[in-house]
């Protein structure tokens, strides 16, 4: 990586991903992580090429060993609103505003950098190949995952707690059957679809 931000050594660069970006339902969340040298992290690696354990025991030894993390999302109203990629880059920017740490410089995963107050670059596939950036990736999935299971008691019948939200089988099946949720992404076109062919209201519920 050579010629870019990642080629220098910085005292506090932040890895910044998201996680939630392809499900139907539910936040897209974002993740910055400043890591500190002197505590290295074995086994940090893209959080889809983790096991749920492996995710667990990783994002609690970052959150004791970093210098700073932080998570931040941005809703289902704001995904139908600005599309996904565009809440995508809000959530990183906020996760990266919310560091108690304000980092020099932010490394992020994938094509596409949001406007942050340090340099930052865009790094393909950065979560396999920048640590910060997989430690972010860890952190983001781990608390997407435990948000959406928490959706089940509150939307049963969906399988919240199995799928997160992504467009399986089993949920595309519950969407025709229950209808959809407060916490559905309205834009996307599977839930568009069933909406607009279902005679099932929009469900709604006590927070």
């Amino acid at each position: 990586m050579t010629n870019t931000l990642a080629a220098h050594r910085y005292q506090r660069l932040a890895g910044v991903d998201e996680a939630g970006r392809g499900p139907l339902a539910g936040p897209v969340m974002a993740a910055a992580v400043i890591l500190d040298e002197r505590r290295p992290i074995a086994g940090l690696d893209d959080s889809k090429r983790l096991r749920h354990e492996q995710r667990l025991g990783l994002a609690a030894e970052i959150k004791a060993r970093a210098l700073a993390w932080s998570v931040a999302e941005a809703g289902v109203a704001e995904i139908d609103r600005l599309n996904i990629l565009r809440a995508s880059l809000l959530a990183m920017q906020r996760a990266v505003e919310a560091l108690v740490m304000p980092p020099e410089v932010a490394l992020v995963d994938g094509p596409h950098a949001p406007a942050l107050p340090c340099p930052a670059q865009a790094v393909v596939r950065g979560d396999s190949r920048v640590p910060a950036i997989s430690a972010a990736s860890i952190i983001a999935k781990v608390e997407r995952d435990q948000r959406m299971t928490a959706m089940e008691a509150r939307y049963p019948g969906y399988g919240f707690a199995a799928h997160k939200g992504y467009p399986t089988r089993r949920h595309i099946e519950a969407l025709a059957r229950l209808g959809v949720t407060p916490i559905h992404r309205l834009s996307f076109a599977p839930v568009k679809n069933i909406l607009s062919k279902s005679e099932l209201p929009l469900r709604h519920t006590k927070a």
